[in-house]
């Protein structure tokens, strides 16, 4: 091919080829600054953009099922706080009740204990209704709806614990005080008897709540961990180092001005070949 040839221009072609191919690297260095993302979508790297999807994925698991887990823990500690009350409220219970097992009292001295019980065990039983967060009540449950489970992780793996029935194992227990004789206010006190029960019934369900609340805690706490952990490992994977990309910017901003002008040059030759026909 000749050199001097106003048909075909090597040197045009080259910096062309050559700007063409640094505006397209402008333009990925333009994205990857404009989104924040070296790998932005599938185009940039595919292999990687799929990691990345379905890390994401993940981490959108996780988070759901750490507020289901905020959900619980709250209804978790209403619970924790209505037994909290019928407990001090038992303890109170007990004191009037060792006041009805003197038989020297008098009848009106009993009768006014008796209402004090009455008002006692209304309190309990308001304490165990009123323990409801977001429509549920786990104190009032009976049966099947005593089973209680919830998603822990974003595998969809739950963490189950049951209901109560405090009614039936607790309020019904010293529902009766405010008819106690002396003799059933003794019994009452008894290792076996309707009082004692009731004061073991809640203790050990203050026990196995706080449990369970102390195990949603620390699941909470530890799936905010994973997904610090995964936002990591995502934030590596995909996202752009914008010092490096700044560099890079400029860096590509000079070459393609001197393409522009390397092409311009390159265009200009062949108008030198005019000079030979004058």
């Amino acid at each position: 091919m000749p050199l001097n040839s106003v048909n075909t221009n090597l040197g045009a072609a080259v910096a062309l080829a050559s700007l063409n191919k640094t505006s397209d690297l402008l333009s990925a260095t333009q994205k990857h600054i404009s989104t924040g993302y070296r790998v932005a979508d599938a185009k940039d790297d595919g292999a990687a953009f799929a990691v990345a999807e379905r890390v994401r994925g993940d981490i959108a698991a996780t988070q759901s099922a750490n507020e289901q887990l905020g959900g619980v823990h709250g209804l978790l500690d209403v619970t924790s706080a209505a037994l909290t009350n019928v407990s001090s409220t038992l303890q109170s219970m007990k004191q009037l009740t060792t006041k009805l097992a003197d038989g020297n009292i008098s009848a009106d001295q009993r009768s006014q204990y008796q209402a004090q019980a009455l008002q006692l065990s209304n309190n309990i039983k308001n304490f165990i209704n009123d323990a409801s967060y977001n429509g549920s009540n786990i104190l009032t449950a009976t049966g099947a709806t005593r089973a209680q489970k919830v998603v822990r992780n974003g595998e969809g793996a739950t963490f189950d614990f049951s209901g109560y029935s405090a009614l039936s194992a607790i309020y019904n227990k010293i529902s009766t005080a405010k008819n106690w004789t002396a003799g059933s206010a003794v019994a009452a006190l008894t290792k076996s008897g309707a009082l004692t029960k009731a004061v073991d019934n809640t203790l050990t369900q203050l026990n196995n709540y706080g449990s369970y609340s102390g195990y949603i805690s620390k699941q909470i706490d530890y799936n905010k961990s994973k997904v610090d952990a995964q936002n990591a490992g995502l934030g590596a994977l995909v996202d752009a180092d914008l010092a490096k990309e700044s560099a890079t910017l400029q860096s590509l901003q000079i070459r393609q001005q001197l393409g522009t002008q390397a092409l311009s040059i390159a265009n200009q030759a062949p108008q030198t070949l005019l000079s030979l026909f004058r």
